[in-house]
């Protein structure tokens, strides 16, 4: 019988300032992404989700508390699925507010750590393709339609395609250490 893995602390902080200035971890500039690059960018992330997902010793985590390149995986997989859900709600509502999402909750409803990181890596470009569709189908005002997060951050479509490229982006980023072997 093996045992559930230690459970990593929340990440509770606000990463909408990335949205301003360049990640001083990872690097990436969301701020001078235009919405028409928004797709090929969600698109190449999902590339390289699916190269980092078929290396050697993915389920191991470096540290008990720190995810292994397969929860990584999986959390990039719901982020996909969450984010393009929200852009079809912007698409559709004025102003909607968007469903609270607990990522860290979602990791041990989801057990994460018991997925097979085959099968994530299809369901992660799955998800990525779709919603990078999505972007790629915006037109003019529509950039600018907005959406809120229970906590009060406003989003437009083109600021919530650049939070969600960011978190891909950082996310392998995480993982590029652990991917090096």
């Amino acid at each position: 019988m093996t045992t559930d893995p230690a459970i990593p602390a929340p990440d509770d902080k606000d990463w909408t300032w990335v949205l301003e200035r360049s990640c001083p971890d990872c690097g990436f500039d969301a701020s001078g992404v235009s919405g028409p690059e928004l797709g090929e960018l969600i698109r190449h992330a999902g590339q390289q989700w699916q190269t980092v997902l078929s290396g050697a010793d993915v389920r191991s985590r470096p540290a008990p508390q720190v995810w292994s390149v397969a929860e990584y995986g999986s959390h990039c997989r719901d982020v996909c699925e969450i984010f393009g859900a929200r852009l079809d709600l912007m698409l559709q509502q004025d102003d909607p507010l968007f469903p609270n999402w607990d990522q860290d909750q979602t990791a041990l409803e989801k057990r994460y750590w018991q997925d097979d990181p085959a099968v994530v890596a299809v369901q992660l470009s799955d998800a990525a393709n779709a919603a990078a569709a999505t972007f790629d189908a915006v037109t003019g005002a529509q950039w600018q339609r907005t959406g809120r997060r229970s906590n009060g951050s406003v989003f437009t479509v083109q600021t919530l395609g650049r939070y969600f490229v960011h978190d891909l982006v950082h996310h392998l980023w995480d993982v590029r250490p652990l991917n090096q072997s």
